[in-house]
């Protein structure tokens, strides 16, 4: 095994993301209860007990309301922006240790090496991850409202992508969300719809690319057959034979994928 990952939960309502080398096991934020996160993981090969740090993309609630009680129980260190640490919720509590990192840096956990870039998000210091082990990357990027040239250029050359598709903007306009939160989502600061989502992943694609997972989609705003419908002229390109599409789930813990060219 060289990379392996696996969505716990994506959505409003929380995420986290497994990622896995034959030495080192982390979490990509903790958006569920302790309780939840840990059940999550008994669906996979890794057991809590067994994680050894979290890694936290930005403070709002549905990536970090497991993070404390998750830390202080299994006593995994935290590694996250100054930003995001001083506008942590009061309720997350005491962490059992912080590692602070900068956007533009890249840092090692284990044997993962990780390069943290920022994000446009209405958050502090938020931050998107490139993790890389043996030559094979992932990124991670779930919360923009806009694909910048930094980003866009951070993504080249992932092997594997989990990548915001947040809305239909066509539902998020005609649904029931008051205007200035449709304002908010649409802004440059808030999330990706679908079509943006598939407009970074034609600037990014190249032949070593194997996985995509659609991420933190809206339960009201967006729905799986308007992803899949939204990609379907990009996956029907012969050029994307070869890459393998998910739907990342609220409720679901997603297929282990392996950075290699095999689906487990």
């Amino acid at each position: 095994m060289s990379l392996l990952f696996q969505v716990l939960a994506s959505g409003s309502k929380g995420n986290s993301i497994l990622v896995c080398s034959p030495k080192t096991r982390i979490l990509v934020d903790a958006g569920t209860t302790c309780k939840e996160l840990v059940h999550r993981l008994e669906k996979t090969s890794v057991e809590a007990r067994q994680l050894n740090a979290l890694l936290i993309s930005h403070e709002h609630g549905d990536h970090v309301s497991g993070a404390g009680t998750l830390s202080r129980r299994f006593d995994l260190p935290v590694f996250m922006t100054k930003g995001t640490l001083e506008h942590l919720p009061s309720k997350t509590g005491q962490l059992a240790s912080v590692t602070l990192f900068s956007t533009g840096r890249s840092f090692d956990i284990g044997d993962l090496h990780i390069h943290a870039f920022a994000t446009s998000h209405d958050a502090e210091e938020s931050a998107g991850f490139v993790i890389e082990h043996e030559g094979s990357r992932l990124g991670i990027c779930t919360d923009l409202g806009i694909v910048t040239s930094l980003v866009r250029t951070r993504l080249q050359g992932c092997h594997g992508l989990i990548l915001e598709a947040n809305h239909d903007v066509e539902k998020l306009m005609g649904g029931p969300y008051e205007w200035f939160l449709k304002q908010r989502i649409r802004s440059s600061h808030g999330h990706l719809s679908n079509e943006e989502a598939c407009r970074l992943l034609e600037d990014v694609y190249h032949e070593q690319m194997r996985f995509v997972v659609f991420a933190h989609l809206s339960e009201t705003n967006n729905h799986p057959d308007l992803v899949i419908e939204s990609s379907r002229k990009l996956r029907q390109s012969p050029q994307w034979e070869g890459v393998y599409f998910e739907l990342g789930k609220q409720r679901e813990v997603s297929t282990p994928l392996e950075l290699n060219g095999t689906c487990k």
